[in-house]
């Protein structure tokens, strides 16, 4: 199979993982790169790329079908899931307004979680068109799908890290995977590009679980690929 990748995003960028099958196992090489157009260019060649960030937006008062699956699944943990919010809302030049327009569209303000990702929609919103190959992810999915009886802990903490190298494990050897990470990635936003790239790998071979079916007024799919 084509190599894959699962891409995070990092102060100032984003973080990509590409994995490659070896006869000798998986090869992962990372970049860091500074905006969505480098990474869409980054990997051209890779049958699917898994990215964690809302590729599709909602245009009224209904939140997108996949986040509420999304917060379901996760239950306790669902504060991880930020609802994507429509695209005026991403022009706003504070919170404040941003909270403003937001309800003014959908009756309820956004969270300042989301406010501070908004740079990161408008980045992969600039990109016209999607690659094919292309597709939302949203990595605390993937790793309970990987390993579902791992009750997994906050993400920046020892256990937390532990545990999610410990479900990558059972796809990619993570001695050699982690073995040199990129400047400007902390290991949890590494580890969570891995876990888009196994998202990514089921997708190019059509074994992938789809949230949500709906399409923004743009034309691009909002869901969730596991």
């Amino acid at each position: 199979m084509r190599a894959v990748a699962g891409v995070d995003g990092v102060p100032g960028g984003w973080v990509v993982a590409t994995v490659r099958s070896r006869p000798r196992g998986d090869v992962v090489t990372w970049a860091v790169l500074p905006d969505a157009a480098a990474v869409v260019a980054a990997t051209s060649g890779c049958a699917a790329v898994g990215v964690d960030i809302p590729l599709g937006l909602p245009s009224g008062r209904t939140r997108r079908a996949c986040d509420e699956h999304a917060a379901a699944r996760l239950g306790r943990l669902r504060s991880s899931v930020f609802p994507a919010p429509p695209r005026p809302v991403l022009d706003a030049a504070c919170f404040a307004d941003a909270c403003a327009v937001a309800r003014e569209l959908t009756g309820r303000a956004i969270s300042l979680q989301t406010f501070h990702i908004g740079p990161k929609i408008r980045d992969w919103d600039r990109v016209e068109p999607l690659p094919d190959g292309l597709i939302e992810v949203h990595p605390e999915l993937s790793l309970r799908a990987l390993a579902p009886e791992i009750g997994f802990a906050p993400k920046r903490t020892a256990r937390g890290a532990g545990q999610r190298i410990a479900a990558l494990a059972r796809w990619v050897d993570p001695a050699v995977a982690l073995a040199d990470l990129p400047v400007g990635a902390r290991l949890d936003d590494c580890l969570d590009a891995l876990a888009c790239a196994w998202s990514a790998a089921r997708w190019a071979r059509g074994v992938a679980e789809i949230l949500g079916a709906e399409i923004d007024e743009r034309g691009r799919r909002m869901r969730v690929v596991v």
